[in-house]
């Protein structure tokens, strides 16, 4: 019996052969790292990277690396005080009723990102109006540069905004940009971006529980 081209030819069985998936290393010591491992953001490549317990917690201690790691903080926080409202929302011209917003120490500003079908677009309105907008909320206030951000949400007239881990944000846009379909994003985006938020609102503590001024 002839054998088939595949069986003759090692160099096409590879392709032929389920592969297991890798497992996902430490960016820093390269050991295998377990799903829902630490991130750090590397703030010269302005990158996340994946990070084992041990090299998370090495980074969050004073000069570690020059200070080019930082470990992105684990802690979900909101301010029942702080209310956003529709004027409030329309300053922040944000064409999509999701947005994200971190200080950039390197640029010493706030920086405004929207999830879109090509991935995080940036907000080109002025920094004086987020000042304008949120700078007065404590939220803004407890804000860590580059590890941290403010999630806002506009859905059926209501308002949401937390201190959340810069990692899940970018997280959210990479979801919305694989889901992403016509004009506003489709059902299925509609329906991960629902089950995000409500995965927050599970996680988020009012600022009156953790003792924060």
């Amino acid at each position: 019996m002839t054998a088939s081209p595949a069986t003759r030819t090692p160099g096409l069985r590879r392709f032929l052969t389920e592969r297991l998936p890798q497992p996902e290393r430490c960016e820093l010591c390269a050991v295998a790292v377990e799903a829902g491992h630490r991130h750090l953001v590397d703030t010269e490549k302005r990158a996340l990277v994946c990070a084992c317990a041990p090299c998370a917690l090495l980074m969050e201690q004073p000069g570690a690396a020059a200070g080019r790691f930082r470990t992105v903080p684990a802690r979900y926080l909101t301010d029942p005080g702080h209310r956003l409202d529709e004027s409030a929302w329309e300053a922040l011209q944000i064409p999509v009723g999701v947005a994200f917003l971190f200080r950039n120490a390197a640029l010493d500003r706030l920086v405004a990102l929207y999830p879109s079908p090509a991935g995080a677009t940036e907000s080109e309105l002025e920094p004086a109006t987020w000042t304008d907008v949120l700078g007065g909320s404590r939220l803004a206030g407890l804000l860590e540069p580059d590890v941290e951000a403010l999630l806002l949400r506009r859905t059926d007239g209501r308002f949401e905004c937390h201190l959340v881990p810069i990692d899940i944000c970018y997280e959210l846009v990479g979801r919305m940009r694989l889901l992403w379909q016509g004009f506003d994003g489709g059902a299925e985006a509609r329906a991960a971006l629902d089950a995000f938020f409500a995965d927050v609102a599970r996680r988020v503590r009012p600022l009156s529980e953790v003792g924060q001024p």
